[in-house]
């Protein structure tokens, strides 16, 4: 499944008031990240994933080893802040349109 613009659209609305909730710095994505992460989807759906300066790895490839590693979705990377989505399995908030 891919989101269609109008739930990206929704996504990105919802997510705006949100704070990112980690950061990835020098030494880039880890299982121990991508762990907690997951458990993080799994609880709010919706997070927002900040990546520092000093990250060594392009923001768009950091984007897409979280996104692979969690099974999430990119709703939108914009500046250094990536915002992404998973449906929850048991926790489920929010509807999508």
């Amino acid at each position: 499944m891919k989101l269609t613009g109008r739930q990206k659209r929704f996504l990105r609305a919802e997510a705006h008031h949100l704070n990112a909730i980690f950061q990835v710095g020098k030494d880039g994505v880890n299982d121990n990240m991508i762990k907690q992460i997951s458990e993080a989807l799994e609880k709010r759906e919706l997070i927002k994933v900040s990546v520092l300066q000093n990250c060594m790895e392009d923001k768009d490839d950091v984007a897409e080893a979280i996104a692979e590693g969690t099974g999430a979705y990119i709703v939108q990377i914009i500046g250094n802040t990536i915002v992404l989505y998973k449906e929850s399995e048991e926790n489920k908030k929010i509807t999508l349109p």
